[in-house]
């Protein structure tokens, strides 16, 4: 009985597990007024993805990411803010809300880092003449 008392309060606690990790979330403080957004609905617009964000302040840019190849969203996006103090006030009323069935979290978003273009291998002629093929193992038909 004591056991199942225990483990109880450590999940009821003083305070409730989602509200103290979404003040985890919150500790960090905005250095540009770029917020990025994460747990969208494979659905959302980007038309929707501002109108969410629309309240809290003048928006520069609200865009949803999508895969190149198949247009589906990617599950996140990012917001522009003219001030800094604007996306602070969307953040804190929007991280860990319910966005389209969704819930979302709101952080500061990170400069994107330098990544080096990939390495290509030749593709011109070898020294034979001929083009190498790449492909691994035989993809053609057996006459046996």
């Amino acid at each position: 009985m004591a056991f199942i008392s225990r483990a109880r309060r450590a999940f009821t606690g003083p305070f409730p597990p989602c509200s103290y990790l979404a003040s985890i979330r919150l500790s960090s403080t905005l250095t540009s007024p770029k917020l990025f957004i994460s747990g969208l609905s494979r659905e959302t617009t980007d038309e929707q993805f501002q109108e969410a964000f629309y309240p809290f302040g003048r928006i520069v840019e609200a865009k949803v990411v999508r895969d190149r190849a198949t247009g589906r969203s990617k599950g996140f996006g990012f917001v522009t803010y003219t001030s800094i103090e604007e996306a602070e006030k969307a953040r804190e009323e929007m991280n860990a809300k319910f966005l389209h069935g969704w819930v979302i979290f709101v952080d500061p978003a990170k400069p994107r880092e330098y990544r080096p273009p990939p390495h290509r291998l030749e593709s011109g002629p070898s020294e034979t003449g001929f083009r190498t093929n790449k492909t691994v193992g035989w993809c053609g038909y057996n006459s046996t």
